[in-house]
């Protein structure tokens, strides 16, 4: 009884909190490395289309995906369904020990399961569902084994955990509209499971998701934090995904190029290829290599954030080798250069970059990169292409000329008259939230078209569709194929500052020196020597103006211990 009061008198004196400034806990900021897993039925098929999650099989079926529903009849017949796979998750090869090893081993200072994803398949024993894995031949608490693997590996525990459901009779995310209906799944089902999973296994951080169709208010978002926070104690924190209003958390922008915020601790969530849940029919460049991935990692650290790297086990729960490979290659960079990203902060340095530009033939404008870029090494966000192609009009006609894009393109069309003069016949800008339709009269010709997209960030796609004389519209198609002309930024050089010391990561290979901004009036006109990381010679500097430049001529193949990034400390003593 008493234990009782105590916990309600917590909670209420948490509740308040969220009037004040949101305070987070030091350890999430200094953390920097989190895995991530996702794991379930849909791991039993494995399977969606290359721009889609995989874990989100289930929806796939019940939304006429042609792909996932004929996939799943050719495999495992007419009458399955998805429940149906519950006799078939045994999770034979899942072993916690040896998956926390592994995610120590990769450098990793916490994780984040999967207790529920948004089909309300629970990986531990609710007592709020019959669809949990006691139910399966799995037969197992795998939450409860990983918590336990992670305290004694020293990896904090994270918990993913979703709001809504798509399968849940009180409420049908994405097919009830009652809110009536919505409360009393909140109130019957959502926070009784969401305190239970708190209350069994006291996780120091909570990745809530499904929310972004309603309101903080709706989803008692304050309730569970507070609740959160009254059971875990001041190492407690979740992220922002509690509401579509709702703003405190940790952020957790998506397969992103990271976002500029330094003053809210934040963490890039993505997985090793292009899918969180294991995807089979991925091809081999979908997966991140050795050079990106740690490349990324060193950006989002210099831009003040940090990342949660997903993995993805197979259905029997273990973990793919090329998965495995690439986490024991971060880890063994990070064991050479973890003082430059553990409790690192911003140097407020920009980035280091050069512009790249690529050249293809493509067939026609129909691309939905979803959060991914348009070429292996493109990055996700800010990103151009350029179409150029030909229109060959054999006869006069109305043409409809239909251009999507997200977030913007640029449609010109350019003809010659009679006088072989150019003639500009149209230009017009599309942008996600205002589509291009245009119809215009064309003579019989050859007009060159051109569309020039702009990519910002989360999502990227562009369409360019055609109807002539009111046809239907189509794929619209150039004479001479559509040149395509793609242009990014890639980054070199990025910038980090750690007890005292700046880092300069190098994502580049290196040449004879380095040059690091370093402006003489904020105290660092005495920077003599530098030095690389995992290599004891000192690199002697030099000022020219507001710039430092370090000279690498010395170093030898032998003296660079590190592959994939270099890492040079400058500045305190040598």
């Amino acid at each position: 009884m008493k234990k009782s009061l105590y916990m309600m008198i917590l909670l209420a004196l948490s509740c308040l909190l969220p009037q004040a400034k949101a305070q987070y806990p030091q350890w999430f900021a200094d953390a920097k490395l989190g895995i991530m897993v996702h794991y379930g039925l849909y791991s039993i098929p494995s399977y969606s289309g290359r721009e889609q999650y995989a874990e989100w099989f289930y929806k796939g079926l019940v939304s006429n995906d042609t792909q996932r529903i004929l996939f799943q009849q050719r495999v495992y017949g007419n009458d399955f369904g998805y429940f149906d796979y519950m006799p078939l998750f045994k999770a034979e090869l899942f072993g916690a020990e040896q998956w926390m090893r592994l995610f120590k081993r990769a450098g990793a200072r916490y994780f984040v399961f999967t207790t529920k994803h948004h089909d309300g398949f629970c990986l531990y024993p609710s007592k709020y569902t019959h669809y949990n894995v006691m139910n399966t031949p799995a037969k197992r608490d795998m939450v409860g084994e990983l918590c336990q693997a992670a305290h004694r590996e020293g990896l904090r525990v994270g918990l993913y955990y979703s709001l809504t459901e798509w399968t849940n009779p009180l409420f049908r995310w994405t097919v009830d509209q009652d809110t009536a209906m919505l409360e009393n799944y909140v109130t019957r089902h959502m926070l009784p499971q969401f305190k239970e999973i708190v209350d069994h296994y006291r996780p120091e951080l909570i990745f809530a998701d499904g929310d972004w169709d309603f309101t903080a208010r709706q989803l008692h978002a304050s309730e569970m934090t507070c609740y959160h926070k009254a059971v875990v104690g001041n190492d407690a924190i979740a992220n922002n995904r509690m509401g579509k209003d709702w703003d405190q958390g940790y952020l957790t922008p998506e397969y992103s190029s990271g976002i500029n915020e330094t003053q809210r601790p934040w963490a890039e969530c993505r997985s090793i290829a292009r899918s969180f849940g294991l995807n089979r029919a991925s091809p081999l460049e979908d997966y991140q290599s050795a050079d990106q991935l740690i490349g990324h990692f060193a950006q989002l650290v210099s831009m003040g954030g940090g990342l949660m790297l997903n993995v993805s086990p197979s259905a029997d729960g273990s973990i793919p080798l090329l998965q495995q490979e690439r986490l024991l290659e971060l880890g063994e960079w990070l064991s050479v250069n973890g003082e430059a990203i553990y409790g690192a902060r911003s140097a407020g340095i920009p980035m280091q970059t050069r512009q790249e530009t690529r050249h293809r033939v493509d067939s026609v404008i129909l691309f939905d990169w979803v959060r991914n870029g348009p070429w292996p090494h493109a990055t996700e966000d800010h990103f151009q292409i350029t179409w150029d192609g030909t229109l060959q009009v054999e006869g006069n006609g109305d043409y409809l000329f239909l251009l999507d894009a997200d977030d913007s393109a640029t449609l010109t069309v350019v003809g010659r008259g009679a006088t072989h003069k150019a003639d500009t016949v149209m230009q017009a800008t599309a942008t996600k939230d205002a589509p291009l339709r245009r119809a215009v009269r064309l003579k019989a010709g050859c007009y060159q078209v051109c569309v020039r997209y702009s990519e910002c960030d989360i999502d990227a796609s562009c369409s360019l569709l055609c109807a002539v004389n009111g046809q239907p519209a189509a794929p619209m198609k150039s004479a001479t194929g559509w040149q395509a002309e793609i242009t990014w930024q890639a980054p070199e050089v990025c910038f980090t500052a750690n007890n005292g010391y700046l880092y300069a990561i190098a994502l580049q290979p290196l040449g004879n020196s380095i040059v690091v901004p370093c402006p003489a009036d904020e105290g660092h006109t005495d920077i003599a020597v530098a030095s690389l990381l995992g290599c004891d010679k000192p690199l002697p500097c030099s000022r020219r103006g507001d710039r430092l430049v370090v000279d690498l001529s010395s170093l030898s193949p032998r003296d660079i211990v590190s592959q994939h990034a270099w890492v040079f400390r400058i500045g305190g003593r040598h």
